[in-house]
C-alpha cells in the first residue's frame, strides 16, 4: 500500500497556537536552486513515513493521524522557512524484509529528506539509514537506535526502574513478563526487561507468550500462576491482553499488578474495556486526562487537521504528534537551506526539548540516554469506560 500526501492544501487560516511547539519558519531568501539536498525544493521539504499499518502492529495506523495533524498545523503556519512539508508512505507490514524495501523505496526512489518511524521493524534497514545518515525521527524500539548519531526519539526505552517502583508500591513482588508470540526478538526483550526488574528489587520468574487463537488462556494463565508471580508486565498488544485477563484473575487471585507497555487509547474500551479494568499503562507525555494548555493544543490540532480519527486521545497519535514536532524543530535550527548534515548537528544541539509541554524536557544532544527516568501512570477504570490518572509524575527515585 503506497500514497502520497500533501498536507494542509485545504487550511483557510490558522485556527491553532502554535506557541510551545516547533516555531513557524520566515519565508526563505535563499533560492530553491541552491539547496540541492534530496526532498529539498524552492517551497517543499519532502518526508517520508515507514509505518506498521498491518502485520503485527497495526495500532500504529493511528499515527498517522497524530503526523497529519502537526505537519498540517505547521503548514497553516506558513511551513519552515517558506517552504511546505509533505510525505509519502510505505506500510512495511511489521516485516524486517519489507521495511528494507520500503525504506529503499523512500529515500532513493522517492529521495526524501529524512523518515519519519511507526515501526518496530525498522532493523532491516539500519545500516543503510546509518551509511547515508539519513536523518530518522520515531518509535525507539530498536536497541541499536541509540547507537547512531542520525536516530532521533524522546524516548528509547521502557524506563523500568519506574515502573519496577510503581509494581513495588502496588504490593507486586515476582514479575511475569507477556509475551506476544515466542520469537527470538520478543524472548530476548521480555529477559531485558525482567533482568532490570531484577536490578530493580523484584523477582523476574519468566516469560510466557501468548497470542489469541494460538495459544489457550487458561493454560498460559496455569503457567503464571504456578511461576509464583503476582505482577505481570504485559509486551502485547491490548486485544491479546484483555482475551488472557479473565483466565488470569482466576488462576492469579493475588495478581496485585498488570502493567500494560501499550493500550492508551480509548478506541480500545468499549470492546475491551471491562477485561482490561484495573490494567495500568505508563505514559510518557503528559496524559491527556491531566489537561492543560499543551492537551488542549494537541486536541484542536487533530481536530481541525486530523478530523478522521474518531479518537484523538491515542498514544501511538500523540508520539507521532511529537516525532513531527521534532522533526520541524531539526528543520527550523537547520536554516533556510537545510542539508542532512546540518539537521543532524542541529538537533544534537537541542538540550531541553519539551513539546511545547507535552513531555517532560529531553535531552537531544545525547543519543545515549538514559530511559526517561520520571513518567506517568494510567489506569483502566473498573467499569472499563475510561482511563484515571494514577499517577501524573513518578520517578526512578520514588518521587
Amino acid at each position: 500500500m503506497r500514497s502520497v500526501r500533501y498536507l494542509g492544501a485545504a487550511v483557510a487560516v490558522m485556527t491553532i497556537a502554535v506557541v510551545g511547539c516547533s516555531p513557524p519558519g520566515s519565508v526563505s531568501n535563499v533560492s530553491g536552486s541552491e539547496c540541492n539536498s534530496p526532498g529539498i525544493t524552492l517551497d517543499q521539504v519532502k518526508l517520508g513515513l515507514v509505518i506498521s499499518e498491518s502485520g503485527g502492529s497495526g495500532a500504529l495506523t493511528s499515527a498517522r493521524s497524530g503526523i497529519d495533524a502537526r505537519l498540517s498545523e505547521a503548514n497553516a503556519a506558513g511551513g519552515v522557512h517558506g517552504r511546505r512539508i509533505s510525505y509519502s508512505w510505505r506500510d512495511d507490514h511489521s516485516s524486517v524484509a519489507e521495511d528494507a524495501r520500503a525504506t529503499e523505496d523512500l529515500v532513493h526512489r522517492d529521495s526524501v529528506f529524512g523518515l519519519l518511524a511507526a515501526t518496530s521493524s525498522l532493523g532491516g534497514s539500519l545500516d543503510s539509514l546509518v551509511a547515508e545518515q539519513v536523518p530518522v525521527v520515531g518509535l525507539a524500539a530498536d536497541a541499536n537506535w541509540v547507537k547512531q548519531s542520525n536516530f532521533f526519539s524522546y524516548m528509547y526505552q521502557g524506563s523500568v526502574p519506574v515502573l519496577a517502583g510503581y509494581i513495588r508500591s502496588a504490593g507486586g513482588t515476582k514479575v511475569a513478563v507477556v509475551t506476544p508470540g515466542a520469537s527470538p526478538f520478543t524472548a530476548g526483550a521480555a529477559k531485558t526487561v525482567g533482568d532490570e526488574m531484577s536490578l530493580n528489587g523484584l523477582t523476574y520468574v519468566g516469560s510466557f507468550p501468548y497470542s489469541r487463537g494460538a495459544d489457550s488462556p487458561e493454560q498460559v494463565a496455569r503457567n503464571i500462576a504456578a511461576s509464583g508471580a503476582n505482577a505481570l508486565v504485559a509486551l502485547t498488544i491490548p486485544e491479546d491482553l484483555a482475551a488472557l485477563m479473565q483466565a488470569l484473575r482466576a488462576a492469579v487471585p493475588n495478581l496485585a499488578v498488570t502493567v500494560a507497555m501499550s493500550g492508551y487509547d480509548r478506541s480500545i474500551l468499549p470492546a475491551f474495556g471491562r477485561a482490561l479494568a484495573g490494567v495500568s499503562i505508563p505514559v510518557y507525555f503528559r496524559p491527556f486526562e491531566a489537561g492543560g494548555p499543551a492537551i488542549e493544543r494537541y486536541r484542536q490540532s487533530m481536530a481541525t487537521f486530523a478530523p478522521q480519527a474518531p479518537f484523538p486521545e491515542q498514544q501511538f497519535a500523540m508520539n507521532a504528534y511529537i516525532y513531527a514536532d521534532i522533526f520541524l524543530r531539526g528543520l527550523e535550527l537547520a536554516g533556510p537551506c537545510p542539508t542532512r548534515e546540518g539537521f543532524i548537528n542541529a538537533l544534537r544541539g537541542v538540550d531541553n526539548y519539551d513539546a511545547g509541554g507535552l513531555i517532560a524536557p529531553v535531552d537531544l544532544a545525547d543519543n545515549l540516554a538514559q530511559p526517561p527516568m520520571c513518567h506517568s501512570i494510567v489506569q483502566v477504570s473498573p467499569a472499563g469506560d475510561a482511563f484515571q490518572v494514577v499517577r501524573e509524575r513518578i520517578c526512578a527515585d520514588g518521587s
